[in-house]
């Protein structure tokens, strides 16, 4: 009992940063997912230019840890501005490049698993480059990327716990500092604990689902 009352009287803390926490995530995930199709789409051009720098995009973000890229995003950011940048805005900076980064090859891989009818006979009825990838390819290709999509935004959530790194108060910033007042940790990760799995649980049965949809 002692628990649940240490909880709701820390009741607007914990929900301001689950706020925080979603609010990142959507926020990243949708701008991910617009950069991911323009990256899918130049990776699938016949281009040696193109080619190598959406590569050395993509490898930049695979090889150099997420957090470096934090930190260096969230010291460098205002000095080139010019101006305060916020920890939030940094990190959507950051987690938008990097699910673009990993949104872009999976655009890319549904893009080229297409069957070669498809962009052949949307080319025998006179569509044009743009209306073959609008109306035929990128329909088709969208359905393929769903789970994939799913999956990419349970991580951007359970990613969020490194930004108070940068001092974004998410859910696990709030958590330690009722922690740090409290002296009691055991009821607040326990909360953290099930937050996340509530969250991205059902996600992940989603994606599941449309897997298993898409094969059947």
């Amino acid at each position: 009992m002692d628990g649940v009352r240490l909880l709701f009287e820390n009741r607007a803390m914990l929900i301001d940063g689950m706020g925080q926490t979603v609010f990142i995530a959507l926020v990243a995930l949708v701008l991910s997912c617009i950069g991911g199709l323009l990256i899918g789409f130049l990776r699938c051009l016949k281009s040696r230019v193109v080619g190598f720098v959406t590569r050395a995009y993509l490898e930049s973000f695979r090889i150099i840890p997420l957090i470096v890229w934090l930190f260096a995003v969230f010291f460098t950011l205002p000095r080139l501005m010019g101006q305060y940048v916020s920890s939030a805005s940094s990190v959507i900076v950051v987690f938008t490049l990097w699910g673009s980064a990993e949104m872009g090859e999976m655009v890319r891989g549904a893009l080229l698993s297409l069957p070669a009818i498809q962009r052949e006979s949307g080319t025998a009825l006179g569509l044009s480059g743009l209306q073959l990838y609008r109306y035929v390819l990128l329909p088709q290709a969208v359905r393929r990327l769903m789970p994939g999509v799913i999956n990419m935004a349970t991580r951007l959530i359970k990613t969020t716990s490194i930004t108070t790194l940068v001092g974004v108060i998410e859910i696990f910033s709030r958590g330690t500092q009722i922690i740090e007042r409290t002296r009691e940790p055991f009821a607040i990760y326990v909360f953290i604990f099930f937050f996340f799995f509530f969250l991205c649980y059902p996600l992940t049965l989603w994606s599941r689902h449309l897997e298993k949809k898409s094969k059947a």
